[in-house]
């Protein structure tokens, strides 16, 4: 089947399977007086909140874990705290800026209940996270807190028409699943259809369009709970060198977490970039494609995934999912943007969920291998990531928050060109 391509442009695109739901394993740790047995149990229940740490968790230093993976609303959320340091103890619970959202609190080892200690727990609808911090300075990784929500579902219209006569769909809004707007409201809208130049890569007929956004007025989004695991982020070991991505569920945390199980279960072991887009006709670099096993463009995981509303902006090192004409078409394949002005048309048609913190020379390769076949961004030599590590991801400090910055905020540029026709 060959490669199909969406929206208004032909951005990152994949096919897959129908939809299936999976489930996750969670185990409940128990406390051990053994510390090989409770380095073992702490990384087992690791496992089971879908990560994988680097190391077996040494005896003596501190863990912050959930006893469950998954925690419904207006009950009791329990956490774990082991810790055998000598210093005061604390929590903070911030956002992904680094605002802390109450106030932090002073704790002991043993187990916590974060619905007791923290009264606006329940009243979060968007991602936070829960610091361990011992005399004030932060240890370890944070505990995600994602809320589990209704969805948001994307209202669509007909885009520009490709070449060959195939039909494009854009997203033009969202709302809330429980509260659908009136049928009238949620036809398309009466709006001429833009032509297409004859460029496969029709990106500057999209270039003035804002990010779709959920529609206004609704009903608070119905809160089911908290799914709760230890923040990891991911270094794609390539053949072309390393990157390191770190994770944005307030993004997109349904993203986040699926793209994280296929990690963990070595989905993207032995993979290619089966797409290499350095630059559009326009001169702007584009994209780097991988996620397929066949490497045809058309694989997946065998199920399809709801799309977000990510308001993360597609700019160099962001990555984020491909897909088919249907918004929910997304399943495994993603790609990596090489710039804004190339890939700001993808806003809010195409859900960014992560950028990446280190490895910007590792993309530029990538994107400069030599193309067997140029139009359809295919390489001679396609560069393998070698496999895909869930990694501790570091300490976010209330006020401050990571120590590292995503590559787009390091001011990076793609140069020299490589020496080729562009697309």
């Amino acid at each position: 089947m060959a490669q199909h391509t969406t929206a208004v442009l032909e951005a990152p695109t994949k096919k897959s399977d129908r939809a299936m739901n999976g489930s996750t394993e969670n185990l409940r740790q128990k406390r051990s007086d053994s510390p090989k047995l409770l380095g073992m149990t702490i990384w087992l229940m690791a496992i089971g909140a879908g990560t994988v740490v680097a190391d077996a968790a040494e005896a003596g230093d501190p863990q912050l874990l959930a006893e469950h993976l998954y925690n419904a609303a207006n009950r009791p959320v329990m956490v774990e705290l082991e810790a055998s340091q000598v210093g005061n103890l604390s929590l903070a619970l911030i956002d992904a800026d680094a605002v802390q959202i109450d106030e932090q609190v002073k704790v002991r080892a043993g187990r916590i209940d974060l619905a007791e200690q923290f009264p606006a727990l329940w009243e979060i609808h968007r991602t936070s996270y829960l610091q361990l911090l011992i005399d004030d300075e932060p240890v370890g990784s944070a505990l995600v807190l994602q809320p589990m929500l209704s969805r948001m579902v994307p209202i669509t219209t007909q885009g520009p028409v490709r070449p060959g006569g195939s039909i494009t769909t854009r997203i033009d809004g969202w709302y809330d699943e429980l509260h659908p707007p009136p049928l009238e409201i949620s036809l398309p809208s009466e709006v001429p259809p833009k032509t297409d130049s004859g460029d496969a890569t029709n990106r500057e007929a999209a270039s003035g369009d804002e990010a779709p956004k959920p529609t206004t007025d609704q009903p608070p989004r119905l809160l089911s709970g908290l799914r709760i695991y230890p923040e990891r982020d991911v270094i794609l070991r390539t053949s072309k060198g390393d990157i390191r991505l770190a994770m944005r569920p307030d993004h997109a945390p349904n993203t986040v977490w699926n793209f994280l199980e296929l990690c963990k279960g070595g989905f993207y072991d032995g993979v290619t970039f089966h797409r290499i887009v350095p630059y559009l006709r326009s001169g702007e670099p584009f994209v780097i494609q991988s996620g397929d096993p066949t490497g045809t463009g058309n694989g997946g995981p065998g199920y399809w995934l709801p799309i977000e509303p990510s308001e993360l902006a597609h700019d160099f090192g962001v990555i984020s999912m491909a897909r088919d004409l249907p918004p929910d078409s997304a399943g495994s394949q993603f790609f990596i943007c090489l710039s804004r002005a190339g890939t700001a048309a993808l806003d809010g048609h195409y859900c960014a969920f992560g950028y990446a913190v280190s490895g910007s020379e590792a993309i530029q390769t990538i994107a400069s291998v030599e193309l067997d076949d140029v139009a359809r961004g295919i390489a001679v030599n396609p560069p393998v990531i070698q496999t895909a590590q869930l990694v501790p991801a570091p300490s976010r400090t209330p006020g401050i928050g990571r120590p590292d910055r995503p590559l787009f905020a390091q001011s990076y540029t793609i140069d020299p060109r490589p020496p080729r026709v562009p697309r």
